[in-house]
């Protein structure tokens, strides 16, 4: 997938994971490669700022396999994010098929 189209719904894909349920990093990379192929590289540095713009918070859970695990949580200012990225989304896409379907039916005129 081109790259510029992912960095575009990366975040609001993030959202939508963690407004399902609380999740910790690994997992959530796991998740997110389900719908766009990322890396843990990608992933993280956008954890971190989306936890510093108050769009998640974070807690620790202790785990059976080694140290405690970060978890993030959504915040009400994350799902009002997630929800207006959402319908921007839903605008915006649909305006572009729109436009390449009548690209379509017009090109044989």
């Amino acid at each position: 997938m081109n790259t510029q189209f992912k960095k575009c719904v990366l975040e609001l894909v993030v959202m939508m994971v963690v407004a399902k349920q609380d999740i910790y990093g690994y997992e959530l990379v796991k998740e997110v490669s389900n719908i766009v192929h990322v890396n843990e590289g990608t992933i993280y540095p956008l954890l971190k700022r989306m936890t510093n713009d108050s769009l998640f918070e974070t807690y620790l859970r202790e785990s059976t396999e080694g140290p405690p695990r970060k978890y993030y949580r959504i915040t009400a200012r994350g799902i009002e994010t997630m929800e207006q990225t959402k319908k921007e989304w839903m605008e915006f896409s649909t305006s572009i098929n729109r436009f390449i379907e009548n690209s379509k039916e017009n090109k044989h005129e």
